[in-house]
């Protein structure tokens, strides 16, 4: 029976769901080599095609845009027309052309509602589906890549470009598609009606151009280079942010919390700083555009003037003229004013693109599929070391587990005991030799579909916030109250749920907080027994438990192995005399294989740890009643 299988994450939606898109695709590495290593232009690269794949919604998008600003471009024709017409004799075409004026004017402005409406609708849904398609292909690439990855980087630095880059990019979308685009249309429309009325005054609007691109350009690489350092120091405060919290209860019981919180400063005086530089190059180049754009606006009005009393131009067209001059001046401003944000949101691109171009995946695509398990595992010469090490953490290993059969593994610190496990996970790929679950190559079968096979219960219990009962049935659908609480049962976690409050649907606090380490340890197992696996890898899973705590745990493990394959990596070697097998192992050799009986008769590299682990124990207990002893002692003499 195999009741682990739980939502499959390859599932197909009906076209009338909400389906959030994937954009994986859009991060081939097909940017020229050149780019990469230098990084520059590599998120405008990839960010070119984030908007080709929506090309249909950002035409359409801009289409209704037009529609809705007409009233920019037409009023101040209308305005001009009028004053002019105010200017002459009251006649019947002065009153027919008013009319018309008028009539024209209404229509323009009441059309701005349902078009506005529409526009937003389309570039709204447009936005939120972006950016949760962003979303949505991070989680799903984090998910896909292996263990390595995730030990190598750390997670404040993830969460830093899940939650403050994908936000920028956000921002860069808005503005591109609400802001940018809009605005060189606004510009362009204002140009052109400038050229249809005045070719003389149009080249006079155009020096603002020039003017404001020469203006962005001086500070363009400034801002880029400040934005980049300050990402990195923003992903460094955050990474050391979570590093703190984890660390919170050493740094409290070793009263270190000035040290930390003086550390922690550091790093945010350095954010400050570097965030202080973009505000200050931000504010420059803010305050010269105003200045530069406020003295053209002036400059245009008494040009126009000039052009006035010479003639050349009508009263009304100076209001004409002045409003296309403010609305190409106010298009290229806010063009230029929204740049700092293009620089973050192709910064954090760039940034996202560090995680998607990762090829350090758990690639399934075309392997095989498992439908069933036996449970033989077998490697055969197989080896391991790390991608950017030169010694071997496992070298030539071979052992052939049959179905059901219980194998202990054990040896000291780095001896190869759990990459042997990340191997039968699949979490680490040989090096050399192979691996065959059920005679398959491991590397050939589909992960996902083999692990629903197996359960792992590790040294330090991993569990969520929420109730037990979530944190047992983590990942199955519909499973039956039977079934929970038959492997509560066989978990023992009825020894203490029973005075629970709301018994299994108690809360547990963040990462198990509320409950005992050998509690959590018993849910973890729970977590096991309800996925009924056919391999079972046991990860240490009572070197952190006091002797209360380590029997009951080792009772609900007793139950937990019968008719499965197991493997226990053991630290305390006398809770491993039922295994089938020990496996001993040093420097990443198997160096002894038997029964307990038989390595301890042979008295060799299993009979030096036993010894060494039982004094060890000895000098603890001792050491433990003394500072009891001690306690109470004391404690007499305060009385």
């Amino acid at each position: 029976m195999n009741t682990a299988k739980g939502a499959d994450p390859k599932k197909k939606y009906k076209r009338s769901d909400n389906v959030i898109p994937d954009f994986e695709h859009l991060f081939d590495e097909d940017v020229p080599v050149d780019a990469r290593k230098k990084k520059k232009g590599t998120g405008f690269l990839y960010y070119k095609r984030l908007l080709q794949k929506n090309k249909g919604g950002f035409c359409m998008s801009l289409l209704m845009f037009i529609l809705k600003n007409l009233p920019v471009w037409v009023m101040p024709i209308i305005t001009s027309n009028i004053i002019d017409l105010a200017s002459g004799q009251w006649t019947d075409s002065v009153i027919r052309s008013l009319i018309i004026n008028s009539v024209v004017l209404v229509v323009v402005l009441v059309q701005y509602i349902p078009t506005h409406v529409i526009y937003s609708r389309i570039t709204d849904r447009m936005l939120r589906r972006t950016g949760a398609g962003m979303r949505g292909t991070v989680i799903r690439k984090l998910q896909h890549l292996s263990i390595t990855y995730h030990k190598e980087i750390e997670t404040g630095k993830l969460q830093s470009k899940f939650l403050k880059d994908i936000e920028s990019v956000d921002a860069l979308n808005t503005n591109m598609i609400k802001v940018l685009i809009p605005n060189i249309i606004v510009a362009l429309v204002s140009i052109g009606i400038s050229i249809y009325n005045s070719r003389m005054v149009t080249l006079f609007f155009l020096i603002i151009i020039p003017a404001n691109i020469l203006l962005t350009e001086f500070f363009r690489k400034r801002m880029s280079r400040k934005n980049h350092k300050y990402r990195i120091e923003n992903e460094i405060v955050s990474a050391k942010f979570t590093n703190m919290l984890g660390m919170l209860p050493v740094t409290k019981a070793h009263g270190l919390e000035e040290e930390e919180i003086a550390q922690c400063d550091r790093n945010i005086r350095r954010l400050t700083a570097r965030g202080l530089a973009v505000d200050r190059t931000n504010s420059y180049f803010g305050s010269a555009l105003w200045v530069v754009a406020n003295l053209m606006s002036g400059a245009c009005l008494v040009f126009c003037a000039v052009f006035a009393l010479k003639g050349l131009i009508s009263p009304g067209d100076i209001v004409l003229y002045q409003s296309m001059f403010t609305s190409i001046n106010g298009a290229v401003q806010t063009i230029v004013n929204v740049l700092p944000t293009f620089a973050v949101g192709f910064e954090a691109v760039n940034s996202l693109s560090e995680i998607m171009l990762s090829k350090d995946v758990e690639d399934s695509a075309g392997k095989k599929k498992l439908t069933s398990l036996e449970g033989n595992v077998r490697f055969d010469h197989v080896s391991y070391k790390y991608p950017n090490g030169t010694a071997y953490v496992v070298e030539d290993f071979s052992i052939d587990v049959k179905t059901g059969e219980c194998i202990a593994v054990v040896g000291a610190s780095g001896s190869g005991k759990s990459t042997l496990m990340n191997l039968i996970i699949g979490f680490l790929k040989p090096t050399s030799g192979t691996l065959y679950i059920d005679d398959n190559d491991i590397t050939q079968l589909s992960l996902s579909d083999y692990r629903h096979f197996i359960s792992v219960v590790p040294q330090n219990s991993i569990l969520f916030a929420g109730t037990i009962r979530q944190n047992i049935v983590y990942g199955l659908e519909k499973v039956d109250e039977a079934a929970v609480e038959r492997a509560a049962e066989m978990a023992n976690l009825n020894e203490f749920v029973k005075d629970l409050p709301d018994g299994l649907d108690t809360f547990v606090g963040e990462q198990g907080g509320k409950l005992s380490g050998g509690q959590k340890q018993r849910v973890t197992i729970a977590r096991a027994l309800i996925r009924d696996p056919r391999i079972l890898i046991l990860d240490e899973a009572t070197s952190a438990l006091d002797n209360i705590s380590e029997y009951q745990v080792q009772k609900a493990i007793s139950s937990l192995i019968k008719g499965r394959t197991t493997f226990i990596v053991a630290h305390r070697l006398s809770t491993i005399r039922d295994a089938d097998r020990i496996v001993v192992m040093d420097a990443g050799k198997c160096v002894e294989i038997g029964t307990y009986e038989e390595l301890m008769r042979k008295k060799g590299k299993f009979y030096e740890l036993k010894c060494l682990n039982d004094m060890n124990y000895k000098i603890a207990e001792q050491s433990l009643g003394e500072n009891d002893a001690a306690g109470g002692a004391s404690g007499g003499e305060r009385s």
